[in-house]
């Protein structure tokens, strides 16, 4: 019988995704002593599967359709991507899914790194291997959300792609099926069409992206549509099989459709099930219920971040929510409360989740922050909506012919400043920090008419939907 070795450390955090490593980042420049546990790749899926390389596959995408748009340019551009090219780029961008370099980071910062699968054990108390963990101030669960498949007959046997797949392929298949209509079947339909793939995309729902603005979904599938992928909404897949090599699939129209591919971009679920929630009171598999300073509810020592908590399934928001914990963590080691409040965002340690920026990187780009018009009614507010068309923009039309976008603010009548912002056209997503300054940092309308958009760029929209607001 093997004997457990325990080592006591003041953090223990399970799971080193970007998440996490911002936890401990934030822990040991506090002095805490902090051990990190991971049963993969350090990085996690936003370094390996997720962020890095689904944009390196989009960014020759993107580029290719802008220069479509400039004349002297477009005759240049109009041939098939170099497919082989754009993977070996997203290769080296996942660091060839090795995580030498990630693992140096941890130990550079003074962490130690424990390999194997970590589960509470009790209060405090995480095992990994025949190794036990104590935590003397806090255990953070990082640990992410995996993909989840539908309940369909014979499914296992089809071997459908997931996120993890879709980004990872070492060759585009000649005619891919995407199932789902949000953020990860937008951007992967974009890129596989792109890169040689007959893409079906197949919608149960009205339209695309239906957590943002109408209209933003109607652009996308604009865009999709014209670059040859077969948008299909209102459609759910009744059966899927693979015969022969090839997958058929059989939708509740009872159309038929043969593909070399199929992903499902379906949703995602907590990566809970078996880190030994049951063992301290909790639901195996469960999200995880947090305070602002992302502390489970009940508890004084369990801390969740990230996708586990269900706020906001975005990496940036997750590193976000790393820094609070890590300094509420810190704050509350030292017994200094003052520290819970320090004014700087960087350090505070009450975690803000209205104004959450988002980018989707398809042609055209998709990209808001804050409420949606709906959800700002739904809320209760007395509001308003400013819409803009960005091809009327001086600096849109100069970045590409025929340019095509839309703006929208959504203003809080009471105290006229803006609830949420969505932009929507090729290039906005660089347009959306300004945006989420000024969600995030309540800035009255009356102040906003004084930060001068330069011209001629495409922020000068901020001007446009100023003076709309202003006028109507």
């Amino acid at each position: 019988m093997t004997e457990t070795e325990t080592t006591v450390y003041d953090v223990v955090v399970l799971g080193a995704g970007p998440v996490g490593e911002n936890v401990a980042d934030r822990t040991r420049a506090a002095g805490l002593s902090t051990a990190v546990v991971e049963s993969e790749l350090v990085g996690g899926e936003c370094s390996y599967w997720a962020c890095m390389p689904s944009k390196a596959l989009l960014r020759p995408v993107i580029a290719q359709a802008d220069a479509r748009r400039l004349p002297g340019l477009a005759p240049a551009v109009q041939g098939p991507l170099d497919t082989a090219a754009v993977l070996a780029r997203r290769d080296e961008y996942t660091s060839h899914w090795k995580d030498d370099g990630q693992v140096r980071w941890i130990e550079g910062i003074g962490a130690d790194l424990y390999r194997g699968h970590g589960r509470l054990t009790g209060p405090r108390t995480v095992t990994v291997g025949d190794k036990t963990l104590t935590a003397r101030h806090a255990v953070v669960v990082s640990t992410g959300t995996r993909a989840v498949l539908p309940d369909l007959p014979g499914l296992d046997e089809v071997k459908p792609w997931t996120s993890r797949e879709a980004t990872s392929a070492k060759a585009a298949p000649g005619r891919l099926v995407v199932v789902g209509g949000g953020v990860v079947a937008t951007e992967m339909a974009a890129a596989w069409q792109a890169l040689g793939s007959r893409v079906t995309l197949l919608v149960r729902g009205k339209g695309l992206l239906n957590r943002m603005e109408p209209f933003a979904g109607e652009l996308v599938h604009e865009g999709l549509t014209e670059a040859g992928a077969d948008v299909r909404t209102g459609t759910s897949v009744a059966s899927v099989t693979r015969e022969n090599g090839t997958v058929v699939v059989v939708t509740d129209t009872g159309d038929r459709i043969e593909a070399d591919e199929i992903l499902f971009a379906t949703g995602r679920a907590p990566r809970t099930d078996d880190i030994g929630l049951d063992t301290v009171g909790l639901e195996p598999g469960s999200w995880l219920d947090v305070d602002d300073s992302l502390r489970v509810t009940g508890n004084d020592w369990l801390y969740a971040v990230g996708d586990v908590n269900h706020r906001a399934l975005l990496t940036h928001q997750g590193k976000y929510q790393a820094r609070i914990a890590g300094a509420a963590i810190a704050a509350r080691a030292s017994g200094d409360p003052l520290l819970e409040t320090d004014p700087w965002g960087a350090h505070a340690a009450t975690a803000d989740h209205c104004a959450v920026p988002q980018v989707v990187f398809t042609d055209p780009e998709a990209a808001a922050v804050g409420l949606s018009l709906a959800e700002a009614e739904q809320a209760g507010h007395r509001v308003r909506a400013v819409d803009y068309e960005l091809g009327n923009v001086s600096g849109a039309s100069l970045y590409g012919d025929g340019y095509r976008g839309r703006a929208r603010m959504v203003v809080d009548l009471e105290r006229e400043i803006l609830l949420g912002v969505t932009f929507v056209g090729p290039g906005v997503g660089e347009l959306i920090h300004s945006a989420t300054v000024a969600v995030a940092g309540e800035v009255p309308i009356s102040r906003l008419w004084h930060a001068v958009p330069s011209y001629p760029t495409i922020s000068e929209v901020w001007l446009r939907l100023l003076e709309s607001y202003r006028d109507n």
